[in-house]
């Protein structure tokens, strides 16, 4: 019998990225995205089941729990904001919609998602998304660093909570090239100079991240959890020269 996977966002770059892999190796796949007709789509492509609504709308997760089915293999969290704005320009709307897309739909996605998670025979696995700015401080990121920090403080409790019969990581990427970003690298100089930001002197493609995504779902990340992995070009460890 095939592993099924629940991938939240599954028509954005790394979810969609991630589902592709995934079918190339077997996998049942099950997307949930608020783009109906991009996700159907994308779907279509995967031959994939799909739930369509918005992280925002509470209802949504028991939703999904009902139509993705029993059991699950893994879960993926791949939504995300990036609301950048000085802290005098941001409202409490803006950290309440960050906190809960990024955060607190992580946890309720969790939630819901247990009990098919726990059916798995051989052992489920979370990925959560952090980011880069939730450990390096950067200007303009107080409310995506607040919310992304808590993240990772979600998978170090999961991990422990949920051991050993799901193990939960999170995957913290630095900018990657996704219809999310295309707003902030629609210009081309800026998206050279965050580039060169990197030691690797790129951003980041979906296929950087949803590759490490695909793995810690396998058996072969069997013996890892409570790791925040860094995607991320050198930026959150290496210091280049001025």
């Amino acid at each position: 019998m095939a592993r099924k996977i629940l991938i939240y966002g599954g028509s954005g770059g790394i979810g969609s990225t991630t589902g592709r892999i995934l079918r190339t190796r077997g996998y049942e796949i099950h997307l949930v995205g608020r783009d109906e007709a991009r996700l159907a789509a994308v779907a279509t492509e995967l031959e994939a089941d799909y739930t369509a609504g918005d992280v925002t709308d509470a209802s949504l997760f028991e939703r999904v729990a009902q139509e993705a089915g029993q059991p699950l293999d893994g879960l993926v969290y791949a939504v995300g904001t990036i609301n950048l704005r000085s802290l005098q320009r941001l409202t409490e709307a803006d950290f309440l919609h960050d906190f809960r897309v990024n955060a607190l739909g992580a946890a309720l996605a969790v939630q819901a998602a247990l009990p098919a998670l726990k059916k798995s025979a051989g052992g489920a696995a979370v990925v959560l998304f952090s980011s880069v700015a939730a450990s390096q401080g950067f200007t303009l990121h107080a409310s995506l660093g607040m919310a992304k920090a808590a993240v990772n403080g979600l998978v170090l409790s999961l991990a422990a909570e949920l051991a050993p019969k799901v193990h939960v990581n999170a995957i913290a990427p630095s900018l990657t090239r996704t219809p999310l970003a295309q707003d902030l690298l629609a210009n081309a100089q800026m998206a050279k100079a965050i580039a060169g930001m990197h030691a690797l002197r790129r951003l980041g493609a979906p296929e950087d991240i949803a590759s490490l995504c695909a793995f810690l779902l396998s058996p072969e990340a069997s013996w890892i959890t409570g790791q925040i992995i860094g995607v991320d070009g050198g930026r959150s460890t290496v210091r280049l020269k001025s």
